[in-house]
């Protein structure tokens, strides 16, 4: 290793999306003596499993407020990076039942005051852009015309080069195996191959290989890796321009695809499937088929003759609140960014500007987005991370 990869002023462990973006905002903000350590290559994690939902459909206020300025950049992706990173504008849809009405409208108020496009819309628009849908059981929906979806392994692809553009150095297939701890502080990281790079601010951004990560150094994050099932269905037609389709009756979500399908993915995650990131199952389970007919065919039965074209897997990043931690560590010198629990993709943007505002200056730069939601300490504090808008039987919509 040179003597110019030996130092730097800040280690990202991590290429995967959040890594990439925390790179890229580094470098937007003139920090760019900066390494990115991935073990495999840029999005080759977790990262290329994200079901793509670009939504600021949240009760948390700071969170809709970072989904907000995640979608300004995907907006203008091909002027920023210079080239498609597979955001489709669609629309986004929320459908609730009676019993979630009162929650909705709170949510989509609080929405609006952070600068989120949104508004309820009756079932009767919602019929025109999904014909095939049973809009029976819903009582009321939330509509936002600018959400859509994206493709989050072409994002990191797109975070990284503009981050290598402005001089960050990007090392795939390079493994981080521990911190190099001074007393209270991090001064660096040590490689699979012995070396080290001394640095004045390392971020962990690893996903769902967090816990065992920092575990060596006695920083125990709440983290639990759950595994998360995807199918692809042709609904046997052309159901033309259909938005994302948040189904909170039934607890499922479906969003098109470029190639004529649907996404499918359950909603339902009051009982998570732990799972071991480094060996598990990228084939869906015969119950989880079972679930996707029934879903599916109850709600859509407008679809000619639906049928399953492909499914895989992937795992998700955890907290005991649903939400991510974006915070100075335990030790001077760590940033965490961990624990996205599934919404790493829409907010990314903001995470890696709110990563370079923590190593810079400490605080958040944008008032909306105030660094005390992501603190690491809240847990230990009992103060977690919640709605104020809760859905009932749809807790972990946030």
């Amino acid at each position: 290793m040179s003597e110019q990869d030996s130092t730097a002023s800040v280690v990202i462990i991590g290429g995967g999306l959040e890594g990439a973006a925390t790179a890229w905002a580094l470098g937007q903000r003139g920090i760019t003596d900066v390494v990115v350590c991935e073990r495999d290559t840029v999005g080759g994690g977790m990262t290329g499993k994200s079901s793509g939902i670009v939504r600021c459909h949240y009760g948390v206020s700071s969170l809709a407020a970072m989904a907000a300025v995640g979608l300004e950049v995907f907006e203008k992706a091909e002027e920023i990076f210079g080239t498609d990173i597979g955001f489709r504008q669609t629309g986004y849809v929320v459908g609730v039942g009676e019993a979630n009405v009162e929650s909705l409208r709170k949510s989509l108020a609080a929405q609006r005051e952070v600068g989120v496009q949104t508004e309820e819309i009756d079932a009767a628009e919602v019929a025109k852009m999904w014909s095939a849908a049973d809009l029976e059981p819903f009582a009321a929906f939330g509509w936002e015309e600018r959400g859509g979806y994206g493709d989050a392994y072409q994002t990191a692809q797109a975070f990284a080069a503009a981050a290598r553009a402005t001089g960050i150095r990007i090392r795939q297939g390079t493994t981080v195996t521990e911190l190099i701890v001074d007393g209270d502080r991090v001064t660096g990281v040590r490689l699979g191959d012995g070396s080290t790079i001394s640095a004045d601010t390392v971020v962990v951004a690893t996903g769902v290989w967090s816990k065992p990560f920092l575990a060596p150094h006695g920083i125990d994050v709440p983290i639990s890796v759950h595994r998360e099932q995807i199918v692809m269905i042709h609904p046997g037609e052309d159901l033309g321009a259909v938005p994302v389709f948040s189904d909170l009756v039934s607890l499922q979500y479906v969003r098109p695809d470029v190639r004529g399908e649907i996404l499918f993915g359950n909603s339902d995650l009051k009982e998570l499937q732990i799972a071991d990131p480094d060996s598990y199952s990228n084939r869906v389970d015969s119950d989880f088929v079972d679930l996707t007919v029934d879903k599916v065919g109850t709600r859509f039965p407008g679809f000619t003759e639906p049928a399953i074209t492909s499914s895989y897997a992937g795992c998700y990043d955890v907290t005991p609140d649903w939400n991510p931690i974006i915070s100075r560590g335990p030790l001077d010198g760590l940033v965490l960014a961990v624990g996205f629990s599934g919404h790493g993709f829409k907010i990314s943007p903001a995470v890696g500007r709110l990563v370079a505002d923590l190593v810079v200056d400490g605080r958040s730069s944008d008032p909306r987005i105030p660094e005390s939601d992501f603190r690491f300490s809240r847990f230990a504090e009992g103060d977690p991370l919640k709605t104020r808008f809760p859905y009932v039987g749809a807790g972990e919509m946030r």
